[in-house]
């Protein structure tokens, strides 16, 4: 958060944005962010551009005197997520859009509102604990080389099918499969469904689906791959990768990974990001086998809204 427009005096007053001010208050709630950020924060309010001004309900501002002083906005999300943008203020002002903000999503059908810190963020982290925030889980983003390959004890020759050949009703299954017993984000998926958590992937890319791909071992299915490019990082990145239980344990996951690093490479791709639980050690170890090196840390804290978990179709 950075510092407030002017120092606090008069009647401080907390309230939805009024249309006529949403571009100031826009302007204002970019100024919080740093350069990565206000890239995404541009990119989310051009999806919105076009929304009704109800979509727009989640945009407050702190006002003293008439004068706008602050804002935040909780972004709508697919499946009833959201993002938070924090807000260009300190003090008494930020803590006055906290409070609304928090109480506003708790009556709102949202699921989960989140956001990102990095570890040296410790004073807002601070900050949103006081209000209702709770830690959910800490990440480690690794970037690896596609050049690299480990090393096999055995051939373990993979084969992998377009996911989106499988119904939606089977995609969640199968990502429900590979989810269970993984120390991959053990809090978020509490909280998640696999269907919202395939959401949350598509609405990270849209075009990300073609290169999503279910795996296949001697004619079995064992498991699934996730891979999106990120053109403005010239990268891409490895979403998800995960085994049904049955066949972890016997060299498939060192498979699994050469077989992500090869079809990057075979599209052109140099560098492939990804991320990690802090906690889930075998996964971190497999990556650093590989090459990978950390660059950084980011923290996932969330608010818990009125929304009702979406079990989608898992059992259809």
């Amino acid at each position: 958060m950075g510092k407030p427009h002017q120092p606090l005096s008069g009647t401080r007053h907390v309230s939805p944005c009024p249309p006529g001010q949403r571009r100031e208050a826009l302007l204002c709630l970019a100024a919080a962010h740093d350069p990565a950020l206000q890239s995404a924060l541009s990119g989310a309010v051009k999806a919105m551009m076009n929304a009704p001004d109800q979509a727009w309900e989640g945009l407050w501002v702190s006002d003293t005197a008439g004068q706008l002083t602050g804002a935040i906005w909780v972004q709508p999300l697919p499946m009833n997520m959201a993002q938070l943008w924090l807000p260009n203020a300190t003090g008494a002002h930020a803590r006055a859009l906290l409070r609304a903000a928090h109480a506003w999503v708790e009556k709102q059908p949202i699921r989960l509102c989140h956001l990102e810190l990095s570890p040296q963020a410790a004073e807002t982290e601070t900050l949103l604990l006081e209000h209702g925030m709770q830690r959910l889980v800490s990440l480690v983003h690794l970037i690896g080389s596609t050049h690299c390959r480990l090393a096999m004890k055995e051939a373990r020759p993979l084969t992998l099918q377009p996911l989106g050949a499988f119904s939606q009703a089977e995609q969640i299954n199968l990502l429900a499969a590979v989810g269970h017993d993984s120390l991959d984000s053990v809090p978020l998926r509490d909280v998640l469904s696999v269907n919202e958590l395939l959401a949350g992937f598509h609405q990270q890319d849209p075009q990300a689906p073609l290169h999503w791909y279910v795996v296949y071992y001697q004619d079995a299915l064992v498991g699934v791959l996730l891979l999106a490019p990120r053109p403005l990082l010239n990268r891409w990145e490895l979403m998800l990768m995960g085994l049904i239980p049955e066949w972890r344990g016997i060299g498939l996951g060192r498979a699994l990974l050469n077989s992500a690093m090869a079809v990057a490479q075979q599209a052109g791709v140099k560098e492939v990001i990804l991320a990690v639980d802090e906690v889930n050690l075998p996964a971190k170890r497999l990556y650093q086998q590989a090459g990978f090196r950390q660059y950084a840390q980011q923290r996932l804290l969330a608010w818990k809204g009125g929304g009702e978990r979406s079990e989608g179709l898992i059992n259809a």
